[in-house]
C-alpha cells in the first residue's frame, strides 16, 4: 500500500512476522551502506515493540550481517540510568547487544549521568557531530515507534521541539513519567536515508490511521511531521494496528 509522501506501509499479520520482515530488510540496507561507504548506522527507539526484532538479531542475525562495521546510536532516551529497567539503552542492551559482535565502541548510549537532560543532550550532539560531518547526519537506518498519542521519539504532541529546527538533540518533556527525555529532532529524523515505524497492536490503530490521513496537524500528531527529504519512509504496521486504514 503506497501513500506517496506519507511512505509506504507494509502490512504483516502479527509482530512475530512484522519482525521477521524488518530484520531482512535492516540485513539488505546494511549490506548496501557498507558497500556504499564501509559502515552501517542505525539508529534504535524503546518502547516494546522493538524487542521480538533485537531478540531475531541476537538469534538469527548474529552472523549474517557484518557488524563490525555498524555504529549504534539511538533516537531518544528517557532520562534515567542505563540500568533502569526504562532505559532505552538498556532493553536494547540486554535484547540484543551485550552479546552481539558489535564493538562497544561502536555502540554510542545517549548519556544518562550529566546533571541534567538538557546538557546530556548537548553532549549527545557533540557525539553525534564527531561521526556525521554534514550539515546534518544521514542515518542509514532510523527505527522509529509510534504512540497511542501520535508521538514519535520523545517528540510529543504539543512539545516545543517540535519547532527546533538547528539542534541535532534536545531535552524534551513527556506526559509521562519518566517525564525528562533526550531525544533527536525532526529535521535530523527527516535527513535519514531510511526511516521505518514498528508499529503493532490495535491501540496504536488510530494514531496510525490519523498519522497516514495527511490531514493532521504535526502538533497534535508529531508522527505525521516524519517525511524524509530525500530518503526512504516505510511503516511496518501488524494486521492490529492497520484495522482502520483504507
Amino acid at each position: 500500500m503506497s501513500l506517496r509522501s506519507r511512505g509506504e506501509v507494509r502490512t504483516r499479520s502479527d509482530l512475530e512476522s512484522l519482525s521477521q520482515a524488518v530484520a531482512e530488510d535492516l540485513a539488505r540496507i546494511a549490506a548496501s551502506a557498507i558497500s556504499v561507504h564501509g559502515w552501517f548506522s542505525l539508529a534504535l527507539s524503546g518502547g516494546e515493540t522493538p524487542q521480538v526484532l533485537f531478540g531475531l538479531l541476537a538469534r538469527e542475525y548474529h552472523t549474517r550481517i557484518p557488524w563490525a562495521r555498524a555504529e549504534i546510536f539511538w533516537v531518544d532516551e528517557r532520562y534515567v540510568p542505563h540500568h533502569d529497567r526504562r532505559s532505552n539503552y538498556g532493553m536494547a542492551n540486554d535484547a540484543w547487544l551485550a552479546g552481539s559482535p558489535v564493538p562497544r565502541e561502536n555502540i554510542h548510549p545517549i548519556p544518562t549521568d550529566l546533571p541534567n537532560a538538557e546538557e546530556a543532550a548537548r553532549q549527545y550532539e557533540r557525539v553525534l557531530r564527531a561521526h556525521f560531518l554534514n550539515s546534518w547526519p544521514q542515518f542509514d537506518l532510523m527505527l522509529l515507534g509510534l504512540g497511542s498519542d501520535g508521538h514519535t521519539a520523545s517528540l510529543f504532541p504539543r512539545s516545543p521541539a517540535l519547532a527546533e529546527e538547528t539542534r541535532w538533540a534536545v531535552a524534551a518533556e513527556a506526559p509521562t513519567e519518566p517525564s525528562h527525555r533526550i531525544t533527536l529532532t525532526l529535521p535530523v529524523i527527516n535527513h535519514a536515508a531510511h526511516v521505518h515505524f514498528l508499529v503493532a497492536g490495535s491501540r496504536k490503530a488510530e494514531a496510525l490511521k490519523s498519522a497516514l490521513s495527511g490531514e493532521s496537524d504535526p502538533l497534535d500528531c508529531p508522527a505525521s511531521a516524519v517525511r524524509p527529504t530525500d530518503g526512504e519512509l516505510v511503516w511496518w504496521v501488524d494486521a492490529e494496528a492497520a484495522k482502520l486504514l483504507p
